[in-house]
């Protein structure tokens, strides 16, 4: 019987982790796939509290470190279920069933796809979702973007630093992200901006070759392109707990700033919180959250 169990081994899982054994909680986190989460795939990270241009993999590393060393167990495992019993609750893996008094959500969120015939087999062979990956790759190559926030902002920026030739397409006439981003965005002489559109269709045998680009005014036009990489956002990881969690129809765990679900015992932490900021920031302060109303229940 553990304390708590932790479902995701990101900045909000890993936090939690290092709060709740602070306080001598028996604690396990179930990760599916690697620790870190979506924070892995960013080169440098410029807005958070004196850590100023860590890669997003040394900072997942030094956090999975910090909690390993305060006696953390971490088993790679994929949460596929969890049931309440009042007293307890249980955490069904593909695995194993594990049996804890408080369970912490911080399973994130997974990359959102255009949904388009050819994605998920050019997957690799020109289709990513992680610039910072797979940018070297298309080194000297012409390459798209589809996208308009921070994310498909860096991405570009990066990107023309690399590429010889960047797309950036966006849905609308206006970006979304910071005014610094967009401000750089236009000093590269490199990208150039195609906005009111989408990528449309996926050309090529093998690998990518071409994109069909599909104006609001329904006018098409194909570009060569070795390389598509798509940032149009992410969807909440929730799936798996929807029928005991409440979420909101985006998928979204509901609950306030005190991280608390409609469960007792249960608390959700990080991007797959309803919220109007999702940061690296607001993660971590998730996690504290979190494993501090857990330590309460718990005591």
């Amino acid at each position: 019987m553990y304390d708590v169990i932790i479902v995701g081994a990101g900045p909000a899982g890993l936090t939690s982790a290092i709060y709740t054994r602070r306080a001598e909680k028996k604690t396990l986190v179930l990760e599916a796939m690697s620790y870190g989460g979506q924070i892995i795939n960013t080169l440098s990270i410029d807005n958070y509290p004196v850590a100023p241009h860590i890669s997003g993999f040394d900072f997942a590393t030094k956090l999975y470190e910090q909690a390993k060393n305060l006696g953390t167990e971490i088993v790679f495992e994929e949460v596929v279920h969890i049931q309440d019993h009042n007293t307890y609750k249980e955490v069904i893996t593909n695995k194993n069933t594990y049996q804890t008094k408080t369970i912490i959500l911080a399973t994130g969120a997974k990359n959102r796809k255009l949904n388009l015939p050819n994605e998920k087999e050019f997957i690799g062979k020109g289709v990513s979702y992680c610039a910072t990956c797979d940018g070297s790759f298309y080194r000297g190559k012409e390459v798209a973007i589809q996208g308009g926030g921070n994310t498909a902002l860096e991405d570009a920026l990066y990107l023309s630093d690399i590429a010889k030739k960047v797309y950036l397409i966006h849905r609308r006439d206006t970006f979304r992200a910071d005014e610094t981003l967009i401000r750089q965005l236009h000093l590269k002489e490199n990208i150039e901006l195609i906005c009111n559109s989408m990528v449309t269709k996926l050309n090529g045998d093998e690998a990518l070759e071409s994109i069909v680009v599909t104006n609001h005014n329904g006018v098409t036009k194909t570009i060569a392109v070795a390389g598509l990489f798509i940032a149009i956002g992410r969807v909440p990881e929730t799936e798996n707990f929807n029928q005991l969690i409440h979420t909101d129809a985006s998928g979204y765990i509901v609950a306030g700033e005190d991280c608390h679900t409609n469960v007792d015992g249960i608390y959700v932490a990080g991007d797959s919180r309803t919220k109007s900021v999702r940061q690296l920031v607001t993660a971590t302060s998730d996690g504290a959250v979190a494993a501090i109303e857990a330590i309460r229940y718990l005591n």
